[in-house]
């Protein structure tokens, strides 16, 4: 009996996916893209879950890249929908033995969208529903359907899981470069540009310039109140050319080997890029460290722990998924 209702259903879904093809049989307007034991997942219903996703991507991407992403983030979209029906259909099971999600447990969600990104304004929310093609009450099945599929998967996650010393060290040692500080400095910059319009020195030659700064700097100037002075960098000459503690990356190739080379107190040659003119000095420096264990050590526990939670969600959906007939059509 179930063999014939399910031949059924694929018999139907196939139907209306037919009847729903223009006549020239170029595009599909709506169809079944998912059969979930007896009830279907529709195209309309993937292209809900990615619309705005899909319209970003089609303004980024053109071409065979672009019918290739589609088609990943809708195949993604459409995984996504199966297991949440797979969620959604054990949890009827669970109402059936008085498990429910209250409405006010909706409303609350509700109430706090509308609270956090609408500001409290109702009715911009309203419109912003109606602009994207939603119902109030369309919106309100959506987000319960969100908190039972949450709540189903929060439950399936162990909670008892125990992490061994010998685990954290394994994840620690097979991990270490993510644990590793890099090398850095403590930088000041002053920066002049060649035909700045907004020049602070006026008319003036800037390697001429820049020749009597370094000296004045060679010679016990401070700094700070040169670069206040000179640096046309808007963004650090106010703070005295602060950059603060930097890495290799932060710099272009040129200033970072040059930063990087400098002693404490040591003031750079002057440094040509393009059309700006750069002097440095490095106040202090930190080496390259590693964190160690006893610093990071229940940072790696929580994440083998978490780890472990998803792998006993993963068990409990592929136990589901084992037990549900499942058809992809599209």
């Amino acid at each position: 009996m179930r063999r014939f209702v399910l031949t059924l259903v694929v018999i139907l879904a196939t139907s209306l996916t037919l009847r729903h093809v223009h006549a020239e049989g170029a595009e599909v307007i709506d169809g079944v893209a998912a059969i979930v034991n007896n009830e279907v997942i529709t195209i309309s219903q993937v292209r809900e879950l990615i619309g705005t996703r899909e319209r970003a991507m089609r303004e980024g991407y053109n071409g065979p890249d672009l019918a290739d992403k589609i088609k990943e983030m809708r195949l993604a979209a459409l995984k996504d929908l199966v297991d949440r029906q797979l969620i959604i259909q054990e949890f009827r099971k669970m109402q059936e033995k008085g498990a429910n999600i209250p409405d006010h447990v909706v409303d609350d969600r509700v109430q706090g969208i509308i609270r956090e990104e609408f500001a409290g304004d109702r009715a911009a929310f309203v419109r912003t529903l109606q602009a994207q093609g939603y119902t109030l009450t369309r919106f309100k099945e959506i987000e319960k359907e969100k908190i039972i599929v949450q709540a189903l998967r929060q439950s399936k996650m162990t909670e008892s899981f125990l992490v061994s010393p010998n685990q954290i060290q394994s994840f620690y040692d097979k991990n270490r470069p993510a644990y590793t500080l890099p090398e850095q400095v403590k930088l000041r910059m002053i920066v002049l540009r060649e035909g700045n319009s907004g020049d602070i020195i006026s008319g003036a030659n800037k390697d001429q310039v820049a020749e009597e700064i370094r000296e004045k700097l060679k010679t016990g100037a401070e700094f700070d109140r040169m670069a206040q002075m000179y640096s046309e960098d808007e963004a650090t000459r106010d703070a005295g050319g602060d950059w603060g503690w930097i890495e290799r990356s932060t710099l272009n190739e040129q200033l970072s080997k040059t930063a990087f080379t400098l002693k404490p107190g040591e003031i750079s040659p002057i440094i040509k890029v393009q059309n700006s003119l750069y002097i440095l000095t490095v106040e202090a420096r930190k080496n390259a460290s590693v964190k160690p264990l006893g610093e990071v050590r229940e940072e790696i526990e929580n994440t083998l722990m978490q780890k472990e939670r998803m792998k006993s969600q993963q068990r409990w959906m592929d136990g589901l998924r084992q037990k549900a007939f499942i058809k992809i059509l599209s």
